[in-house]
C-alpha cells in the first residue's frame, strides 16, 4: 500500500459524489479510494503552554515535511454545537519573530491573525500540500455529542455550527476539513452515552452534507474489536461512505488505570500469549472493522508517540503485577516518547510493539524499529496510511515520525 510503485499502479473509484466535485477544489475521494501515502498526525492547541511545543517545532523537527495532514485538537463540543475550546491559544497568542515559523512577528493590528492558527496558515505557505483539519471532541469534549446527535435536525444544527466555526473568514484559509473525534458512540468514555446504534450515522451525514465533497471529514474511531463492545454500539460502517478515511484509535488498550496489572503492552499489534483482553490489539480491530465491509483504505493505523507505564514490578515479561501507575513528566502512568528512549530504553518487544524494565517500572511504547514494523504490516492489509497523538511527543528531529515515511516511502 505505502509502497510508490503500488501507489502508481492504484487509480481511485471515484463515486458519484465525488464526480460531482469541482476539480479545482483540494479534496479526497469519498468513496474508495486509491491507496495512499497519508501521514496524519495531531498537533495539541495545550502543547503550547506547560509542554512548550508550538508549530514551529512541526518545522524545525523537520516533520512538516514528512506529514500529509495536521488534525487539530481539539475544538470543545457543547451544547450540540461546536465551539472554541481555547481562544487565546488558538487565535490571540502573541509569537514574535524568533519563535514564528516563518521568523516573522505577530502584529496586534486590528482584526490580524494570531496564535496556532496564524502559525498553521504560515506553515501551510511553506507547505503547500499540507492539509490541516479542525479536529473535535475528544474524552475530554465529547460530553455534547449525543445531543447533537439526538435526531437529524440536531445532526444538521450541529454540523451547520462546526462548519461557520472552521470556515470563519478569519481562518478560513487555515483548515481543508473537519475531523470527528466522539468517544463513544453509543458507548462509555468520560461519560456513558445512550444515543442508539444509528446515531454515528446520523451524525456525519448531517457532516457531509453541511461541508460537502471538497472538504475533508474524517472521524477519529474506537478499536475495541472485543465481542459487543464499542466497534459494535454504533454503525461505523453505515458512517463509512461519509468519511474520506477513519483513524481507529489502536493504542490505550492497556494501561495503569488497572493499577496492579496485569503489565501489557498499550499498542499491540497482534494478540499474544497471556493477553488482559481478547480484541483488545490492533489486527483484531482492524478486521473486525473490515468485516463489517468498510474499505481497507479507508482506515489508517493508529500509532502513540508516548508510553503507558507501572511501578512496583519485579517481572520483566509482560503480565506482571504492580503497585500502581509510573511517574509521568505530566500525568502518571503516561510519558512521551522522547523522555522514556533515554529513561527507560526498550529492552523487549511483544507483539510487535517494545517495553522495557528499568528498576520497579515497566513501560510499553514504540521504537523506530517497531514502528516500522507496523508500518510494514499496514502495506499488507491494503491500508489508507498512518496517523499518530501526537507531535509533541516525538524527538526534537523527528525519530518516530521519520521511521513512518522511511516505511512509507
Amino acid at each position: 500500500m505505502f509502497r510508490r510503485r503500488i501507489i502508481a499502479a492504484v487509480t481511485a473509484l471515484l463515486t458519484a459524489a465525488t464526480l460531482a466535485a469541482p476539480a479545482s477544489q483540494a479534496r479526497e475521494d469519498i468513496g474508495i479510494q486509491a491507496i495512499t501515502n497519508r501521514v496524519v498526525g495531531y498537533f495539541v492547541q495545550w502543547g503550547v503552554y506547560q509542554r512548550n511545543y508550538h508549530v514551529k517545532n512541526i518545522r524545525t523537527s523537520g516533520s512538516s515535511s514528512k506529514l500529509t495532514h495536521i488534525n487539530y485538537a481539539f475544538g470543545n463540543v457543547s451544547g450540540g454545537r461546536c465551539v472554541l475550546g481555547d481562544a487565546y491559544a488558538d487565535y490571540d497568542k502573541f509569537y514574535d519573530a524568533a519563535s514564528s515559523v516563518d521568523g516573522t512577528s505577530d502584529t496586534w493590528d486590528a482584526g490580524a491573525l494570531r496564535g496556532n492558527f496564524n502559525q498553521l496558515r504560515k506553515l501551510k505557505k511553506l507547505h503547500p500540500n499540507l492539509k490541516v483539519l479542525f479536529s473535535f471532541g475528544g474524552w475530554t469534549w465529547s460530553g455534547g455529542f449525543p445531543a447533537a446527535a439526538s435526531s437529524p435536525s440536531a445532526a444538521a444544527a450541529f454540523a451547520d455550527s462546526c462548519y461557520k466555526l472552521v470556515e470563519d473568514p478569519r481562518w478560513a484559509d487555515v483548515f481543508d476539513g473537519i475531523d470527528i473525534d466522539w468517544e463513544y458512540p453509543n458507548a462509555c468514555g468520560l461519560t456513558c452515552d445512550t444515543s442508539g446504534f444509528s446515531s454515528f450515522k446520523t451524525l456525519m451525514q448531517a457532516v457531509r452534507a453541511r461541508f460537502g465533497s471538497g472538504n475533508l471529514v474524517t472521524a477519529a474511531i474506537t478499536a475495541d474489536a472485543s465481542t459487543g463492545g464499542k466497534i459494535d454500539k454504533a454503525d461505523y460502517a453505515g458512517a463509512a461512505q461519509y468519511v474520506n478515511w477513519y483513524n481507529p484509535m489502536t493504542y490505550d488498550f492497556f494501561g495503569a488505570w488497572a493499577a496492579q496489572g496485569p503489565t501489557a503492552p498499550h499498542s499491540p499489534l497482534t494478540s499474544y500469549s497471556g493477553i488482559p483482553q481478547q480484541g483488545f490489539n490492533t489486527d483484531a480491530a482492524i478486521q473486525k472493522l473490515k468485516s463489517k465491509g468498510i474499505p481497507a483504505t479507508k482506515l489508517l493505523l493508529g500509532l502513540g508517540f508516548y508510553g503507558r507505564g507501572w511501578t512496583g514490578v519485579t517481572q520483566s515479561a509482560p503480565g506482571g503485577t504492580a503497585t500502581g501507575a509510573a511517574p509521568g513528566t505530566y500525568e502518571a502512568g503516561i510519558e512521551d516518547y522522547k523522555v522514556l528512549k533515554g529513561r527507560c530504553p526498550a529492552n523487549g518487544t511483544v507483539a510487535g510493539t517494545a517495553y522495557a524494565k528499568c528498576g520497579s517500572q515497566w513501560w510499553s511504547y514504540d521504537t523506530p524499529a517497531t514502528v516500522r514494523g507496523k508500518v510494514s504490516w499496514a502495506s499488507g492489509q491494503n491500508m489508507g496510511g498512518v496517523f499518530f497523538w501526537e507531535l509533541s511527543g516525538d524527538t526534537s528531529n523527528g525519530e518516530l515520525i521519520s521511521a513512518i515515511r522511511s516505511g512509507i516511502g
